[in-house]
């Protein structure tokens, strides 16, 4: 089984190679017969100025890393986009998102594919908050979360609990139903909408809702002094973007 991981990168320069090798280093996930999965990488840059370019050129010099995107910048939903697409190209049987940063851990990709990989779940979910280890951060921060996913649960009708969770994994099937119209972090919201609403082909003819599963993950979050990007202007695109995706 071939896992694609999908990593947008936008001016990640001083912990880019770090944590990609975090991740290489990182057991791939184990089918439920006991095999290992295959995993192929895609660096999706977004127009990077920080040289950032230059070191996904050179980790795309391994086998099974694919180079995407450049110049201009245009958002972190457009990296996934050319990701998605590109995976969904080369056959992988499953996607997962992994930040380029290092908020979130690798070893957690497991956990978060193990719902796809024996079959329970056709997208899967990480939530930074029922019960791993997370980093005390800022208080706004997780009440503007709380408010954000308590509005998309609403318009939804699913009961999660951190939609803004970068950690997402789909099986091909919905990836390839996927299209990201979303540029900035409204993806996020976008994906759920979307995911809430998509009906995958049954065995009677007819069609299923997805079986979505969240599953808990650490979350080592940054300040701004140390590269976080999003901010309050997000907080409200993210509103907007709910109320567009669930009700358009």
């Amino acid at each position: 089984m071939k896992i694609a991981v999908i990593i947008p990168v936008y001016n990640e320069a001083n912990v880019l190679r770090d944590s990609f090798e975090r991740l290489a280093a990182t057991p791939a996930p184990m089918k439920p017969d006991g095999t290992w999965c295959e995993r192929a990488y895609y660096l999706v840059d977004d127009g990077s100025t920080d040289g950032s370019d230059a070191i996904i050129a050179e980790l795309a010099e391994r086998d099974g890393v694919r180079a995407l995107g450049g110049t201009p910048n245009r958002g972190k939903g457009h990296a996934l986009s050319l990701g998605f697409a590109a995976a969904v190209e080369d056959g992988c049987d499953a996607l997962i998102v992994q930040d380029a940063d290092l908020e979130y851990d690798p070893a957690d990709m497991d956990p978060v594919l193990s719902p796809i990989l024996d079959g329970r779940a056709d997208a899967v979910i990480g939530t930074r908050f029922l019960g791993e280890s997370h980093r005390v951060l800022y208080y706004w921060h997780s009440i503007a979360n709380r408010v954000i996913t308590t509005f998309s649960n609403m318009l939804s009708n699913l009961n999660l609990t951190d939609i803004e969770c970068g950690y997402k994994a789909f099986t091909r099937d919905v990836a390839a139903r996927i299209t990201i119209t979303e540029s900035r972090f409204g993806v996020e919201p976008e994906l759920v909408a979307k995911l809430a609403k998509m009906r995958l082909p049954a065995d009677d003819a007819k069609t299923r809702p997805l079986r979505i599963y969240e599953v808990p993950i650490s979350y080592a979050g940054r300040t701004y002094a140390e590269g976080k990007k999003i901010g309050w202007r997000d907080g409200v695109a993210a509103m907007w973007a709910i109320a567009k995706h669930n009700l358009g």
